[in-house]
């Protein structure tokens, strides 16, 4: 598995991660059994970084993580959590005391006297302006309660204001076949600046997997059945907010421009990696078949000409003057 630094942490990761939000069971119900059993397929597949976050199943996911670390010490992992969402939604509670209160429980979650790194995770727009934030966070790694902190970021324009800022080791946003804005600004200046990218929803929930129809439904506590709108948190995060049935009707095409021998999700992953700026890309996975085969992902060369029919479809598709939300 190749593996870049993850920007200002020096640590080299896997250039496929695993997003472990499926863990937490907000995608349908996931034993621990069958969430080890993920884990160790990525990990024997040559992935090195997980990602969570303190709200996935109210810490589940990281305790499993947790778990899996200390039966397995001997994994050079590199673990991401996330924190600010526990609260409501108001600039004014993301203070150091609160943090504190943030850390300390994903600390003892992981198993981890210091954590690798913590992100703010998609906090409201004003956060990423308030240079107390930035101060309280470089207090905790004074501290040695975390190693690096980095931001999950929902639009462009919070990516580049948490860029701008000297602590700042990574950002973790949207990029998929079906979401490109980040290219054009994002990725240039977190290359510029030495920050890492983390990409997140490279799949689109799953659409660019090809398995999906206009008939197709999900479980109740999948949030891809109670989440179209942004009705429980941002629709982003949910088929990367495009609109269902128009999302299948471009997967379809995706898997038309894909090579024999690659899966669609493959190819979509192998996109993601390829454009300059990215260190390192999370897909889920519900089972150890779908971790082998993401991680798979990292050995695809994609044809000449992919990139430039994925920019077609996304026009055709998901035009931003036709999304107001970009």
């Amino acid at each position: 598995m190749q593996k870049r630094t993850l920007g200002r942490t020096g640590r080299d990761v896997s250039v496929i991660g695993l997003g472990t939000w499926q863990l937490g069971a907000d995608w349908g119900d996931v034993s621990e059994a069958d969430a080890m059993a993920v884990l160790d397929a990525a990990t024997e597949s040559g992935v090195t970084f997980f990602d969570t976050a303190d709200v996935y199943g109210d810490g589940r996911s990281e305790q499993l993580i947790g778990r899996y670390r200390a039966a397995h010490p001997e994994l050079p992992l590199t673990v991401a959590t996330k924190m600010g969402r526990r609260g409501e939604q108001d600039p004014g509670t993301f203070t150091l005391a609160q943090f504190r209160e943030w850390t300390d429980r994903s600390r003892r979650n992981l198993g981890m006297d210091t954590l690798d790194l913590v992100q703010l995770h998609c906090p409201p727009t004003p956060v990423f302006s308030n240079a107390a934030v930035y101060d309280a966070l470089d207090t905790l790694v004074e501290e040695g309660a975390i190693a690096n902190y980095g931001v999950s970021v929902e639009t462009c324009a919070e990516t580049l204001e948490a860029i701008a800022r000297p602590g700042t080791a990574s950002v973790q946003i949207i990029l998929n076949a079906f979401r490109l804005k980040p290219l054009d600004e994002v990725l240039p200046a977190a290359q510029e600046a030495g920050v890492g990218v983390i990409a997140r929803v490279p799949l689109a929930s799953g659409l660019l997997s090809g398995r999906y129809s206009e008939t197709t439904t999900f479980s109740p506590d999948d949030h891809r059945s109670y989440n179209r709108h942004g009705e429980a948190f941002d629709v982003g995060e949910t088929f990367s907010g495009v609109d269902y049935e128009e999302g299948v009707r471009a997967a379809r095409e995706f898997a038309a421009l894909v090579p024999e021998g690659v899966t669609p999700a493959q190819a979509a992953l192998a996109w993601v990696i390829a454009q300059s700026g990215v260190t390192t890309v999370i897909p889920g996975a519900r089972s150890p078949e779908q971790a082998r085969a993401n991680a798979a992902a990292a050995e695809i060369t994609l044809p000449v000409g992919f990139a430039d029919a994925v920019r077609a479809l996304y026009d055709t598709h998901f035009r931003p003057t036709t999304h107001p939300r970009w």
